[in-house]
């Protein structure tokens, strides 16, 4: 039970603070940082495929909802929550942590960490981007954005991980 509350308490958290703080963030056009992306990267281990696309959905769709964008970030959310069980699999030493915790940097160390949150956030900001667009004229400048945004996203992700409590 106190897990769920907590899990609600972060996806209200990470989705007001998207949406009144880091929707307002934009250099140049360059940086887009959306720090929501870690409600996903933070659900538990051993969360069911369907569940986790389901979640995923959701977190999408809200953005969506309240940020007037249609289905840009509800596809590039499903996205990252379709690679997020691959992207963990490439690490074994997950195996002896517990599979209902939550994958953080003070369970599989903060090099790990930064890697599994960077690939995951590069695959919801390729889908997004691109999405976004939909184009190709411009490859190379949508690129650009993914590299920045990706870094930057990924940057404030390990920061809030960095203040979440330890169990």
């Amino acid at each position: 039970m106190n897990r769920g509350l907590n899990y609600i308490a972060s996806f209200v958290g990470l989705i007001l603070l998207q949406l009144l703080v880091f929707n307002n963030i934009q250099l140049s056009g360059y940086v887009n940082p959306y720090v929501y992306v870690m409600f996903i990267l933070i659900l538990p281990l051993n969360i069911p495929s369907w569940i986790l696309l389901l979640i995923s959905f959701m977190t999408g769709f809200v953005v969506d909802l309240f940020s007037g964008t249609f289905g840009v970030h509800t596809f590039a959310t499903v996205m990252a929550g379709f690679a997020r069980p691959w992207v963990l699999s490439l690490n074994v030493a997950l195996e002896a942590s517990d599979p209902g915790s939550s994958p953080s940097s003070h369970i599989g160390g903060r090099r790990w960490f930064m890697i599994y949150a960077m690939t995951v956030v590069l695959v919801h900001h390729l889908s997004l981007f691109y999405v976004e667009v939909f184009s190709f004229t411009g490859f190379f400048r949508t690129l650009l954005r993914v590299m920045f945004s990706t870094a930057v996203t990924t940057f404030f992700i390990f920061i809030f991980d960095l203040l979440r409590p330890r169990k």
